[in-house]
């Protein structure tokens, strides 16, 4: 079957595509330092040209590759036949979390917050994301679950281990350790998303302590020194805190059953365990587990969002270096039209989301101001339900860009694209991002009303953008019934209003005009580089990567 999509090289050339060299990952990412700046993080920018050095470098991407190939091991027992239930990793995975705990990503929000501090971390994590995905899980997890247990008595027991920029990999009792990590467990096999069908028990033990029987279905990151849980609590579900160790030096009997065989995300553990008595701390008023998890996932589903923006920067940078140097049909891809067309609309894409993650977290960052509040609350799920989608859409096309190179897994594009599914899927499936989406909007009917019409008057002179607006206020009237049947379109409509309001101030006309022109203006589908107008320029991809 053949693949490849190009002809034979040029002679005297093989014409295959050099590696991506060292670059700085911030520096040439003018997306991301505008979002920066206008977030308020602008005075964060030496330590993230630092980083963005350091994290371009070619042999991090090289590293990364193996990580992914070489995923981790579990080890139930040991030599004499006793239980340790460990999960092995590739050396390479310290050292990507290493990086991360040195970024702050787990928890320096908190620690240290401030103007612009989910902002800045919300750039690490764009950044970091772009190398290694695998690693992003358990420092998405610690970080959401520091503001739950903050408000515990016990918390600062643990908080100088959560602030810690070392990363400690060592299987020991917290007393033993100088930093932790902190993993999730909700969903079980009956259940899925539907928490309240959750049959995991625990009984109290006095003192604040429960013991857990039951099982969880998805238990991510188990090597991590403590996880949240949820477990039947009396007649209802409690959040509970499950340490690794306990305080006598002994192992709590959480057994992992297998690790999951997973698509991508494949440096990461995900497994199954087993609770025989495992003791947990509840955390969250008693009952109330299910709506201590909706606070947390509303920071995890931020980072879902984060996540697939840094997969299509990343996708994006290798489709336009691929163009760049392959030659086809006597040209280089990049000076063929309808690969421009597509290339531009692909960067449309990967701009728009970054821009609209970054303001995201500018929002978290204000947690005093209801307007910021609300918008939070409706935009993280419509957010991580759109971007989300598109990543497993842009991935794909940019892989198609390196044609049959970009099939095989010897180059970044099969990685890439087996990693976009996994965001639209955890923390939430599509359909229920779209469904708290309009719950969001029944909590907050007057907040988004007057957002919608806002920025629609805010850009008068854009037709487009309050014929959206005026779509989106007409389906909101609807009854529930005919909100949930466009619980989809309400959702994409809401985030493409934001991110043509988000480029019309910010980027250049290259950009904005082309992304509502292409978006709002008319109907194009969602095929890359079926607009019916044409979007490339050279401003619009140097801007994209100037390589």
């Amino acid at each position: 079957m053949q693949l490849e999509h190009t002809t034979q090289g040029m002679p005297g050339s093989d014409n295959q595509v050099p590696d991506l060299p060292d670059c700085n990952l911030y520096l040439t990412d003018a997306a991301l330092i505008e979002g920066v700046r206008r977030e308020h993080a602008g005075d964060r920018e030496a330590e993230l040209e630092t980083w963005g050095e350091r994290l371009g470098r070619a042999d991090l991407t090289r590293l990364a590759a193996e990580v992914n190939r070489q995923g981790p091991v579990l080890r139930a027992f040991d030599r004499r036949g006793m239980r340790i239930d460990v999960v092995e990793f590739h050396p390479g995975w310290s050292e990507f979390l290493s990086l991360a705990f040195a970024q702050g990503m787990h928890g320096s929000a908190w620690v240290d917050p401030g103007p612009g501090a989910q902002v800045a971390r919300a750039a690490h994590y764009l950044m970091h994301g772009q190398v290694e995905a695998g690693s992003l899980c358990p420092v998405t997890m610690t970080s959401a679950a520091i503001p739950l247990l903050a408000r515990e008595p016990w918390f600062a027991g643990i908080q100088p281990l959560l602030a810690s920029r070392q990363y400690d990999d060592r299987d020991l009792p917290l007393a033993e350790k100088h930093a932790m990590m902190i993993g999730m467990g909700m969903t079980e096999r009956q259940g899925g998303s539907d928490l309240r069908a959750n049959l995991s028990r625990a009984e109290p033990q006095g003192e604040g302590w429960f013991r857990l029987s039951g099982h969880k279905w998805f238990f991510s990151s188990p090597m991590s020194d403590a996880h949240l849980v949820l477990a039947r609590d009396g007649d209802g579900h409690s959040c509970f805190y499950m340490p690794r160790w306990l305080d006598d030096g002994s192992r709590n009997p959480v057994y992992i059953q297998r690790l999951k065989d997973k698509l991508g995300n494949r440096s990461n553990a995900s497994s199954e365990v087993e609770f025989e008595g495992a003791m947990g701390r509840r955390i969250g008023e008693p009952g109330r587990g299910i709506a201590t998890l909706v606070e947390m996932a509303s920071y995890t589903r931020l980072d879902c969002v984060l996540g697939s923006a840094a997969l299509m920067r990343q996708a994006l940078v290798q489709g336009i270096h691929h163009a760049r140097h392959r030659r086809a049909f006597g040209r280089l891809l990049i000076d063929q039209p309808l690969m421009r067309q597509v290339l531009a609309d692909l960067a449309l894409e990967s701009e728009a989301a970054t821009a609209l993650a970054l303001r995201l977290a500018g929002a978290f960052d204000h947690p005093e101001q209801p307007v910021e509040q609300a918008l939070r609350r409706l935009l993280t799920p419509a957010a991580k339900f759109w971007v989300c989608k598109r990543a497993i859409d842009v991935t794909a096309e940019c892989m198609e860009i390196w044609g049959g190179n970009g099939y095989v897994e010897d180059g970044p594009m099969a990685r890439l694209y087996r990693e976009a599914p996994v965001n639209s899927i955890w923390e939430g499936s599509g359909n229920v991002m779209c469904l708290d989406v309009l719950r969001a909007a029944r909590q907050e009917s007057q907040h988004l009303a007057q957002m919608i019409d806002g920025l629609a008057r805010t850009h008068a002179g854009e037709p487009a953008l309050r014929a959206v607006a005026d779509r989106l206020l007409a389906a909101l009237a609807l009854d529930a019934q005919g909100q949930q049947s466009l619980a989809r379109m309400i959702s994409r409509d809401l985030v493409l209003l934001v991110q043509a309001d988000l480029l019309l101030r910010q980027a250049p006309d290259a950009v904005s005009r082309t992304f509502v022109d292409s978006r709002l203006g008319a109907a194009g589908g969602d095929v890359f580089g079926a607009r019916p107008s044409a979007l490339a320029s050279d401003a619009l991809l140097r801007r994209a990567w100037p390589g």
